[in-house]
């Protein structure tokens, strides 16, 4: 049975339109090497990710109609463009078109991530924010991991463990260490108080921004909309 090409990742749509930008009005045709090229580096993403590729994953014929995807968006450019695509390209395009070298700076670190050594970001920081249900279910992984601080993340682990002598969680108390012991030690989810969709672009977290969440707890506030805040949450508990 053949694999069915997944959804386009944020991440995937970020290269593609570094790549429509920095090419246009002349966007380079389906068979020529910058295509070749564009659809082997997304390729070589999805295995650094550990995904399945299948002979046609992102192959130069469809890459090259993700670009054409972007022209609908495009002011500069007189005609339609191609429209069967979704509203994630849309997205991607008001959220970087007008900054490219925003753009750039994250696509070359992206471009960085695959050539480098380091594993997997992972998911325990790379929490659901409501960025994917924010913003047309776009999948992302690297760059947001890559754009949040971790060391924001870490710094409100320390500053809990210091005022509370553990790492409890926020809603539930519920502790890690506690339930798991050692395998617990050290792990539990970091939620944005402000999901990082509605923040500026350049604008920093702050620690007060953070909370510290169990699995459940994290899950029940991002439901569904709108989006439960903490003391929401434990209200919630405590009926």
């Amino acid at each position: 049975m053949a694999i069915r090409n997944p959804k386009w990742s944020r991440d995937e749509l970020i290269i593609a339109l570094d790549f429509y930008l920095r090419y246009t009005p002349s966007i380079p045709d389906k068979n020529t090497p910058e295509i070749l090229d564009l659809s082997d580096f997304l390729n070589r993403l999805q295995m650094k990710l550990g995904g399945e590729v299948a002979d046609k994953f992102r192959n130069p014929n469809g890459v090259y109609m993700k670009l054409m995807n972007f022209r609908r968006f495009d002011s500069s450019y007189d005609g339609k463009g191609l429209e069967r695509g979704g509203k994630d390209e849309e997205v991607v395009w008001k959220l970087y078109s007008s900054n490219q070298s925003e753009l750039r700076r994250i696509t070359e670190n992206i471009q960085s991530f695959i050539m480098s050594n380091d594993p997997l970001p992972p998911l325990v920081i790379v929490e659901d924010d409501g960025v994917e249900s924010e913003e047309g279910q776009i999948l992302t992984r690297i760059h947001q991991y890559r754009e949040r601080d971790s060391k924001i993340v870490a710094r409100k682990k320390r500053q809990v463990l210091l005022e509370k002598g553990s790492l409890s969680c926020e809603a539930c108390e519920f502790d890690f260490l506690v339930t798991y012991g050692k395998r617990g030690d050290g792990f539990i989810e970091c939620h944005h108080n402000k999901p990082v969709s509605k923040m500026k672009l350049g604008e920093k977290t702050n620690i007060v921004d953070l909370a510290l969440l169990c699995s459940n707890c994290h899950r029940m506030i991002h439901r569904r909309k709108p989006w439960l805040s903490v003391p929401q949450l434990k209200d919630l508990l405590s009926k």
